[in-house]
């Protein structure tokens, strides 16, 4: 497991766009609907326990949370979305602001879509494979929650969402994920050094 990850710490939180850190560097967003295991997958990749806040109250965070890895590296805990407890209005404003973000940040270098992998690929799962999509940009769909399938299953799984985005090519990739178990953190960390241009450690 990559010890730089365990650099994280936060750094701010922003309502909007024009709240958030500047625009240098690189940066890499995690996405995902309430309660799929956003948090516990972040916190699990930096080796902490809780560097991002995990919620029993879904869609309760509506702020980008900016978690520093060093001066030119960041990661990014995008809102729950989904079953947030708010208007409808309050929901198309954040889905503005989110699609600005995708759209428009030029330091995002990748996009993690976090899914539980019992209910992948919901109707919020496609709009966000869409934005990212549109900000052409690689993007990583995470399975978690793997640990409750038995591994037949979980694989059948995993095929099911890569034939769903087949079309896409290699901007897309799919990987079984389980915070509990640890299952694919070296994995997803590999993808994040290559987004990040993470400097080897003998540089």
């Amino acid at each position: 497991m990559n010890p730089f990850y365990q650099r994280a710490h936060f750094l701010s939180a922003a309502s909007r766009l024009d709240h958030a850190p500047a625009d240098s560097g690189r940066e890499v967003a995690f996405a995902g609907r309430s309660n799929a295991g956003k948090s516990s997958a972040i916190n699990v990749l930096c080796h902490q326990n809780a560097l991002a806040r995990t919620s029993k109250t879904p869609g309760r965070t509506q702020q980008l949370i900016f978690f520093e890895l060093d001066e030119e590296r960041r990661l990014v805990d995008l809102p729950g979305y989904g079953f947030a407890k708010v208007s409808v209005s309050v929901k198309r404003e954040w889905q503005q602001h989110l699609a600005h973000y995708l759209d428009c940040r030029r330091s995002l270098a990748g996009l993690v879509i976090v899914m539980d992998i019992r209910h992948p690929l919901t109707d919020y799962d496609r709009q966000m494979l869409t934005w990212g999509l549109k900000g052409e940009m690689p993007l990583l769909l995470l399975l978690t929650k793997a640990d409750k399938l038995k591994r037949g299953p979980a694989r059948s799984a995993q095929l099911a969402v890569e034939r769903a985005v087949s079309s896409h090519g290699d901007r897309v990739s799919v990987q079984l994920f389980s915070a509990l178990e640890r299952q694919g953190v070296e994995s997803v960390q590999a993808v994040l050094d290559r987004w990040l241009e993470v400097p080897s450690p003998a540089t």
